[in-house]
This record gives C-alpha cells, sequence and structure tokens, in this order.
C-alpha cells in the first residue's frame, strides 16, 4: 500500500467552437474537428482502453464543450468525417506506391495506412458514429471525470455586464451535459479560465461545485490563500476554485524546454501537403487549390544545427518513457517539498488543452498512459485524483474570492478584449440586453412559429458569444472566417428580433438558419428571463 502524501489531477480541456455547414464542404474550419477526432479523441480513448485492459486504475478529468459535443453527435458531421477519412486512406495507399523506394520513408506510410483505417474501424464498428459514448463509458466505470463548460465558451469577464447571459451560458452548458451524460456535472472549466465572482451565484443554481481558474485567480485572492494553488479555496457563494499549478504547467507547455519540443517528436508543421508535387497533391488539399496540412507528417523534430530526418516513432517511444519518468519524479519531489507544511495532502492541479495531446504534441496520449502506468505500478508518494474526488476526501476549505483573471497573455482578459476586436462587444451586449427584452416581452410565449423564432434568437446569440472568434481575431488565424461568424450570427439574431417584435417572422428564414445552427435543440430562451 503506497502512503499518499498528495496528489496530482490531470484536467483536459476538449474544446472546438461549432462549425456547421450544410451549404458547402469547402469550409476547412470542419476540418478542426476531423482533424482532433483523429488526433486527439480516438487516441485518448483508444489509451484508456488499454489501461482498462491492462486493469491499471488511473483518474483524469475532461470538460468536453457543448459545442463539441453537439457537433460529435451532429449527422452530416460524423458522414463528413468517414469521407475524410477514406479520402485519407485513398492518399496513402497512393504514398505507398510513391515512398516504395525509400523504405524509412515507406513504413511511415505504411504506419499513417494503419493509422487512419484503425480510425475508421474505431469510429464506425466501435463506437458507431458517436464516440461521446466511449468517454461517457469511462466516467460510468470511474475512472474519468466530466465536467462542463459555458454553453458556447461564452467569456464570463466581459458578458457579465448583462448577468442574464451569463446565467443562461451557465444553464445551457448544465442541460447539455446531462442530455449526453444522464447525471448533473459537478464541475465547470471556466471558458478561458474567465473567473468573475458575479457568476458564482449562477454557478450555484445549477448545481456546480467547483471551477477550475488561471494560477493568479488563487494567488492574488481576497484573502490571501494560505496553501495557494496547492490546496482549493471555497467563495463566499460556496463555490470551490482549484487553480492551475505553475510548475508541471510549465513542463509540458513551455516553448523552450516543454516535452512537446523533443527532438524525437514528430514535426508539426512539416507536412506534405506542402512538400509533394503540387499536382499529386492537389485532391486532397483546399478547393480553392490551396496548399493545407494533410496530417501525413513524415519528419521529426530537429534541432537549429541538424538536418531534418525522418520521423521514427521507436525513438518517440524513448522520449515519452523519459519525460514520463520526470514528470512523475517532479510531482514526487514537489509535493515531498509542500506536504510537511500543510494540514492536508496538496493537490497539484494540471489543466491541459485536451487537443494539446495528440493534435500539438502527437506522442501526448501516448504519455499520458505511461505517465499513468508509471504511477499505478511504480513506488511514489501521490495518487492520481479528481477535483470531485478530492473535495468528497477533504471538504474542509479557506473560504476566500477567487480574484478576477484569465488565462492568455497577461491573464486579464487581454485576448478576448483588445483594439482588434473591441469592435464586437457592443454588438454582443447589445443583443444579450434585446435578449433579455424578448424573454420579458413574450414570457412562456405559446404561439409554435413565435417560441421557434425565440429560440432561433437564443441559439445565434449564443453562437455569437463564443470565445473563440474573439481569440482568432486577435491572434490573426482565419481571421476573415471569425469575422463572418459574428456577423452572420449578429445579422440573423437582429434581423429575428425586429421580425418577432413586428409579429412579421418569415417561417422559411427561420427554418433555414434553425438548419444552419441546429446547435441546443432543446433549448427554452426562457433561460434569458
Amino acid at each position: 500500500m503506497k502512503k499518499i502524501n498528495g496528489y496530482v489531477s490531470l484536467v483536459l480541456h476538449a474544446h472546438l467552437p461549432f462549425v456547421h455547414h450544410p451549404e458547402s464542404e469547402d469550409y476547412l474550419e470542419e476540418q478542426w474537428l476531423f482533424e482532433a477526432i483523429s488526433e486527439t479523441y480516438i487516441p485518448l480513448l483508444i489509451n484508456f482502453k488499454k489501461l482498462e485492459d491492462e486493469k491499471v486504475d488511473f483518474r483524469v478529468t475532461m470538460s468536453i464543450t457543448p459545442p463539441l459535443l453537439s457537433m460529435l453527435d451532429n449527422k452530416l458531421l460524423q458522414e463528413r468525417y468517414i469521407k475524410y477519412l477514406k479520402k485519407h486512406i485513398e492518399l496513402c495507399e497512393k504514398e505507398l506506391v510513391r515512398t516504395k523506394n525509400d523504405a524509412r520513408l515507406n513504413s511511415l506510410s505504411q504506419y499513417y495506412f494503419d493509422r487512419y483505417s484503425n480510425d475508421l474501424h474505431i469510429f464506425k464498428d466501435v463506437y458507431n458514429c458517436n464516440i461521446i459514448q466511449g468517454f461517457k463509458h469511462f466516467q460510468d466505470i470511474g475512472v474519468l471525470e466530466i465536467i462542463t463548460c459555458g454553453a458556447t465558451h461564452g467569456f464570463f469577464p466581459i458578458l457579465f455586464i448583462n448577468e442574464n447571459t451569463v446565467k443562461a451560458q451557465i444553464a445551457v452548458g448544465v442541460q447539455t451535459y446531462e442530455k449526453y451524460f444522464g447525471r448533473k456535472p459537478r464541475g465547470i472549466w471556466l471558458p478561458e479560465c474567465g473567473y468573475v465572482p458575479e457568476a458564482d451565484k449562477y454557478l450555484k443554481e445549477f448545481g456546480i461545485e467547483y471551477v477550475i481558474t488561471e494560477t493568479h485567480g488563487i494567488l492574488y485572492a481576497n484573502p490571501t490563500p494560505i496553501y495557494g494553488t496547492c490546496s482549493p479555496i471555497v467563495s463566499p457563494n460556496g463555490i470551490v476554485a482549484f487553480g492551475r499549478d505553475l510548475e508541471s504547467s510549465r513542463q509540458v507547455w513551455s516553448s523552450i524546454n516543454g516535452y512537446p519540443g523533443d527532438y524525437n517528436y514528430r514535426e508539426f508543421y512539416r507536412d506534405i501537403g506542402y512538400d509533394v508535387d503540387y499536382d499529386y497533391i492537389k485532391p486532397y488539399i483546399a478547393s480553392n487549390g490551396a496548399r493545407v496540412p494533410t496530417g501525413i507528417k513524415y519528419y521529426r523534430i530537429t534541432g537549429k544545427d541538424c538536418p531534418k530526418d525522418y520521423y521514427n516513432p521507436r525513438w518517440a517511444l524513448d522520449s515519452v518513457e523519459k519525460q514520463a519518468g520526470h514528470f512523475f519524479d517532479s510531482r514526487q519531489s514537489q509535493i515531498n517539498d509542500i506536504a510537511p507544511y500543510m494540514d492536508k495532502p496538496p493537490i497539484i492541479l494540471c489543466p491541459y488543452d485536451a487537443e494539446l495531446y495528440g493534435h500539438w504534441w502527437y506522442e501526448g496520449p501516448l504519455w499520458l498512459y505511461t505517465l499513468f502506468k508509471k504511477i499505478y505500478y511504480d513506488k511514489c508518494n501521490f495518487a492520481l485524483i479528481t477535483p470531485g474526488e478530492y473535495i468528497d476526501k477533504y471538504p474542509e476549505m479557506q473560504e476566500s474570492t477567487p480574484c478576477r483573471s484569465s488565462w492568455g497573455a497577461n491573464g486579464y482578459s487581454g485576448v478576448w478584449l483588445n483594439e482588434t476586436n473591441d469592435y464586437v462587444h457592443r454588438h454582443l451586449h447589445k443583443a444579450g440586453d434585446r435578449m433579455v427584452e424578448l424573454a420579458h416581452l413574450f414570457p412562456n410565449e405559446q404561439d409554435s412559429l413565435k417560441r421557434f423564432a425565440l429560440n432561433q434568437c437564443a441559439r445565434e446569440l449564443l453562437l455569437a458569444q463564443s470565445s473563440d472568434w474573439l481569440f482568432i481575431i486577435t491572434n490573426g488565424t482565419m481571421v476573415d472566417y471569425a469575422k463572418k461568424r459574428i456577423k452572420e450570427h449578429i445579422g440573423r439574431f437582429t434581423k429575428l428580433y425586429y421580425s418577432i417584435k413586428n409579429n412579421q417572422i418569415d417561417k422559411e428564414f427561420v427554418q433555414n438558419i434553425n438548419n444552419m445552427d441546429p446547435i441546443f435543440p432543446e433549448i427554452d430562451y426562457m433561460i434569458f428571463y
């Protein structure tokens, strides 16, 4: 029996904005989902299953956001993902021919052919096109704690100007979770880790027990927490807050010495979509002819003074094992240093974007598998735990109000409110006020068409509020698409608003945009009341 001096809690935030374009297959943004399924979600499920089959007891927490759940459950997107896989398998078959005279390259072509073929088998045959059930299984057997998020990842520190819009984000987030997992969520990953005290009462109203926050949200809480981020705090409204541990985060995230930068790992940016003959690759890139990544990447990361070399999965495995050992040893040392000064075992909270594991850091899911096995089998002074389990074990904690905060550059909302995107917020706030106005003008509306239009208004507002569009504009990537989405959702909302107030609802228009934006089919606009 291990002597437990502390706990480690890994939390993965699985999120993508809702992207659904039935009108065209030419939107590359839909591939965000397909890449994440193949590179992150299926690999995580594969490694969780291996641990289950090997009877390795492990613990991990995942937030699976409502937009992501809605896309994973969307029949059109499921069909398009299968088409995406078949096209990749076809390309891999051609690569096997093209690379036949280079044994190392040919073995990698075979590797990708096997990988995409297995993705198709797992998606269609194992999960019947519904990988949500895969994650639900691991929650049901007690090794995975799934938590929720805001309905569309709306950013609370700015939306709270009209608190009803924050209330709606929380309400729909909880309702969507219950729909897919058959229980209430205990925790929430605050969108962009954005904390404001004004949200607490709504979190409490909808049964949320705990939140995941950024480090300084805890360190600068009032009064100052005695144990920093090594223990959760509880707000005056009864919401428990866990803060990100800096040391463990730096070991994974750091661009200078973080694990994903190991020279044995697969290079993210080098892709055959850019490398091979244009006429050869043209059927597999963007419909407008632009070169884009295919996901088939043959090179490993190499040092500044070394020429690029082919990726070698065995060498990558060596680095995985070495770095899992380093993380393991580091947490032991960290807990040894902290535990003597605490009156209960510390918790080291390690929150990451789920897509780091597999998409950005190709070997990430294998690293988790290796780490979990090492923690289970090797002698160590800590155990894995979920935030919910920690609360159950140690319900007494210091009362303190977390600091208004977010993650992202500089830590105080600057990514989502700056000179590149500040014009958006006047429209979001105006639409939020108008949605609350509609809910009060037409409480519990009985006319079916008007109710249909009111519910679609709620959907359009929530979709416009997605923090992803603001993030994309700030970062300067896919900016035109992000601006287009904001403009479309606000435009649709505004047209519906006036048509409802003037009693001139165009049924065909409402039906058309409902087909475009079919998220949250059970929504009730009265959440904005």
